[in-house]
């Protein structure tokens, strides 16, 4: 869950180093934060000398404190005071409360936080694991390169001008162009205006026409953690996904989301219908898929197989 943090307070009760840390969590977001305590790390000062958060005595916490609160931080270093605090917090009405290594008095636990403003990617536990939320946190810093976000702003930037010169199925490949091929690469290597050159020269070009195609899935045996990782990118790019009766229901939740779903009993038929009409359909059968049938080896448009595991492999 993401917090809408505009025109909104944070709050943090507590004024040492687990408090200090908490604000370091949440300084880049747009949100009014006030740090309650006695006494303050040096941090805090440093970041109040700079208007960044506000510090307040906790001798003098009111209710009004908490109004349109998004979360309040709980963060003595003592158990005891965390317990007397969160208590104090719920009861003048702060809404959402978190106290530091406390998930029993949790409203909202803190996950992980991979940062790459605007693209932020959160690893939770719910508690139960921090130290593997942090190794997976560590693994995901080395998937994304560390300008990742600048890209992503420039995108935004350009979302204006996509939306009105491109169709919604253009959009979808434009920005999977943009995000998995040259504009991509010349942004991570350093080139940021040869990567808005490139974007801009693309957009400019606009698309060709709309050409259908069929991607024949195997399911494989039917469990979800079994489809192959291809048969899963096609179900993401998919504008269409066509079945017989009886698919196993999970296996559709790989989809992408605003795909359409399509029930048939005569489903190679209605994909190459669909297909010719210029969507990309992923023909999704049970079991391994190992042969294409003949009317799609025959079909004149794009046809790609996609085997499944077979049922019982390994």
């Amino acid at each position: 869950m993401f917090l809408a943090t505009t025109g909104r307070r944070i709050v943090i009760l507590g004024g040492g180093e687990q408090a200090a840390q908490k604000a370091r969590l949440v300084i880049r977001t747009d949100a009014e934060i006030v740090v309650a305590g006695l006494e303050f790390d040096e941090e805090l000062r440093a970041l109040a000398d700079e208007g960044r958060v506000r510090l307040v005595d906790a001798r003098e916490i009111r209710a009004e404190l908490f109004d349109n609160a998004a979360i309040t931080f709980v963060a003595t270093g003592s158990a005891g005071a965390d317990g007397a605090l969160h208590a104090l917090a719920k009861a003048m009405g702060a809404p959402v409360v978190n106290v530091v290594d406390r998930p029993a008095l949790c409203d909202a636990l803190t996950p992980s936080i991979v940062d790459r403003d605007p693209v932020v990617v959160a690893i939770g536990t719910e508690g139960t694991a921090p130290v593997l939320g942090r190794q997976i946190k560590t693994a995901v810093e080395t998937m994304l390169e560390p300008r990742l976000g600048a890209l992503a702003a420039l995108a935004g930037r350009m979302r204006g001008a996509v939306g009105q010169r491109l169709s919604a199925r253009a959009r979808r490949d434009f920005w999977v162009w943009v995000f998995s091929g040259p504009v991509r690469a010349a942004h991570a290597a350093g080139s940021e205006r040869r990567a808005a050159q490139l974007l801009k020269a693309r957009l400019e070009e606009g698309p060709g026409p709309a050409e259908g195609s069929v991607a024949y899935v195997g399911a494989g045996p039917g469990e979800v953690d079994l489809m192959s990782l291809r048969g899963v990118r096609r179900m993401q790019e998919a504008d269409l996904i066509v079945h017989a009766p009886g698919l196993a229901p999970g296996l559709l939740e790989l989809a992408r989301r605003d795909a359409e779903r399509l029930v048939s009993d005569d489903p190679i038929a209605a994909a190459l219908s669909a297909a010719g009409e210029g969507a990309r359909v992923v023909l999704l059968v049970p079991g391994a898929g190992e042969e294409l049938p003949g009317p799609l080896r025959e079909a004149a448009l794009t046809v790609e197989h996609v085997p499944g595991i077979r049922p019982g492999f390994g």
